[in-house]
């Protein structure tokens, strides 16, 4: 399994790393890494690794059996030998433009306090979709509201309690479409604000920033009708 170096500190620019396998379609696998996932809606990082003699363009990253961790390449190149030491950097300006996205998404789910049936998080926009059979009539006010507890420069945290616990607080889990991170035994939940300051908490495996101010303003774009009692609502960075 890939250490993930992501959760212990997603502000994490660079890192160094060893060669653990090679995968039959052109991927890497690492011992440890900086780079996220594909999964819960948040597309995975992009950037580049460097060894002696060589370099290369990382496309995406995705999961891999048992937990592993793949790099894949922009195109089709000569792969660092199995064993190499190697330095992984992040696609930063990237990574973090997801960070603030996905954080601005919980507290979306915030203002917006119902079931969410789907989302994705993109680097300048994002949406969420609801199970909300009348759309809002005051987009402004909840725009508004949304900015207003970003404002508050939250701190966001992380706990952990275990598949049993999270079994026991279903109302823990507000995603209908994203199964929760678990079947390790432990489930990562991801806190915004503390004690009477908490505003959220459900469970997640993304990348988030560590105050709700680092998200900047947003904007919410337009509420799209996605079926009788579906919509979406999306949501753009704006600083």
């Amino acid at each position: 399994m890939t250490e993930m170096l992501f959760r212990k500190d997603a502000y994490l620019k660079d890192a160094p790393a060893l060669v653990v396998a090679h995968t039959p379609e052109g991927g890497i696998i690492l011992d440890q890494t900086i780079f996220y996932a594909q999964g819960g809606g948040q597309p995975g990082d992009s950037g580049t690794l460097v060894w002696d003699g060589g370099e290369l363009a990382v496309a995406t990253t995705i999961k891999g059996v048992e937990n592993d961790i793949v790099l894949v390449p922009g195109e089709p190149s000569g792969l660092p030998m199995i064993g190499a030491e190697v330095r992984q950097s992040l696609n930063w300006d990237r990574r973090y433009k997801l960070m603030r996205m996905h954080t601005a998404l919980h507290l979306l789910s915030v203002v917006v306090p119902l079931p969410v049936t789907g989302g994705a998080i993109g680097v300048d926009k994002g949406r969420l979709d609801f199970n909300m059979p009348e759309t809002p009539e005051d987009k402004d006010a909840l725009e508004a509201e949304l900015n207003a507890l970003i404002a508050r420069n939250l701190p966001v945290s992380e706990t952990w309690i275990t598949d049993a616990e999270l079994e026991a607080n279903p109302g823990l889990v507000k995603t209908m479409s994203v199964k929760p991170p678990s079947g390790a035994g432990h489930v990562r939940l991801v806190r915004i604000g503390a004690g009477e300051d908490q505003v959220d908490l459900q469970p997640c495996g993304g990348t988030h920033v560590a105050k709700t101010g680092e998200i900047g303003s947003v904007q919410l774009g337009k509420i799209e009708n996605k079926g009788k009692q579906n919509r979406r609502v999306n949501v753009l960075l704006v600083s």
